[in-house]
């Protein structure tokens, strides 16, 4: 379940107060569970996946997508997995741990593991926000962000699209405030 983190360490864990404090930025945040089937299980518990795999996952939420398609106008999803073992993981994840926006939202479905999204508030301040299996998040365009793995290394993520081109980061060239 998500949570956020503070600069001074403390944590909120209520997701009422959550959804509220990402609401003032125009964030959303919902629970979505994840697959629970035991063949879906035994992928999300595996590190890596082949494409015919992260179609059978994407095949599972196929659901969330209709919905999504239906109310916002998305035209396309993919399934990031990311693991300790990619080659070049540190120089990619790299692009994201600067403060960036893009011109489209970006949306994530966490299906395994753990992310953090760092957020700049309209006073300057930062805070992350923790993200596991069955958080749902949708960050509008334009809003500064990151995104990190923290020491976890691993997260599988639903991505959802209208335009694919929109996910261009823009880095804003802001420090990010938290080690």
């Amino acid at each position: 379940m998500a949570r956020i983190v503070n600069p001074d360490g403390s944590a909120v864990l209520d997701f009422e107060a959550i959804r509220d404090r990402l609401a003032g930025l125009g964030i959303t945040l919902r629970r979505w569970p994840a697959p629970e089937s035991e063949s879906a299980r035994a992928l999300l518990d595996k590190p890596a996946l082949d494409d015919a795999e992260k179609e059978e996952l994407l095949a599972a939420v196929d659901n969330r997508f209709e919905e999504l398609k239906r109310v916002a106008g998305y035209t396309t999803r993919d399934l990031v997995v990311i693991h300790e073992h990619i080659p070049g993981l540190a120089d990619m994840l790299a692009k994201f741990e600067k403060i960036h926006t893009h011109s489209d939202d970006e949306v994530r479905y966490v299906l395994a593991g753990t992310g953090y999204f760092g957020f700049v508030e309209p006073d300057g301040g930062q805070f992350m926000l923790e993200v596991n299996a069955g958080d749902y998040i949708n960050v509008p365009a334009n809003a500064e962000h990151w995104f990190t793995l923290g020491d976890s290394q691993r997260i599988k993520a639903v991505r959802y699209f209208i335009d694919t081109s929109g996910w261009t980061p823009h880095y804003t060239d802001r420090p990010v405030l938290f080690d």
